[in-house]
């Protein structure tokens, strides 16, 4: 007398496990995306207004600029750091497609996830010296050169947070196929 699921029965639900934690990551991931998506899209308006201000008013009012430039470059650190995992979700991505058309669908997979698996490597190198970067400037107080002088680990951590979040969209690309043939 046999007890327990027969093994194709485990080898089913196992599958089933992975599929749904993986899909589970997969709408955490998309719905933190959309709002940063959004964050990023204001942050890119305060930037365009932060940098019109500032030619405007050396232009009219003579005045100078301290903070302007550099406010103007964090806001876009931040929105296009934040928003990569969002971009290589939907494959926005350029990448050359000239193969596509050459290669039959299995051989295009495959290369498809080998290409993820080279980007997770050097995007993971990335993050993990991004996360070091911050906490150096953290430690160290380090602030820009600028008579502003606002904190480095400002756009150090949006650089760390965003390639992070990028690391988590490409693993999850990774191992979709692997979770089961429905994830396919």
């Amino acid at each position: 007398m046999m007890h327990g699921p027969l093994p194709d029965q485990a080898d089913r639900s196992n599958a089933a496990a992975g599929n749904t934690l993986v899909a589970a990551l997969e709408r955490a991931l998309a719905f933190c995306n959309n709002i940063i998506v959004v964050l990023a899209a204001i942050a890119l308006i305060a930037a365009c207004a932060v940098l019109s201000y500032s030619v405007l008013g050396r232009a009219l009012f003579h005045s100078p600029n301290y903070w302007q430039d550099e406010a103007a470059v964090f806001l876009l650190v931040g929105a296009t750091f934040m928003t990569a995992a969002h971009v290589q979700g939907q494959r926005g991505h350029i990448g050359i497609e000239a193969f596509v058309g050459l290669l039959p669908p299995m051989v295009n997979r495959i290369r498809l996830w080998l290409v993820d698996v080279v980007s997770f490597v050097f995007c993971a190198f990335f993050a993990w010296k991004s996360w070091t970067l911050t906490h150096e400037a953290w430690v160290d107080g380090q602030v820009s050169n600028s008579m502003w002088s606002p904190p480095l680990t400002i756009p150090y951590a949006l650089m760390a947070a965003g390639m992070t979040l990028l690391c988590v969209q490409i693993l999850l690309q990774i191992v979709a196929p692997l979770a089961g043939p429905a994830r396919r």
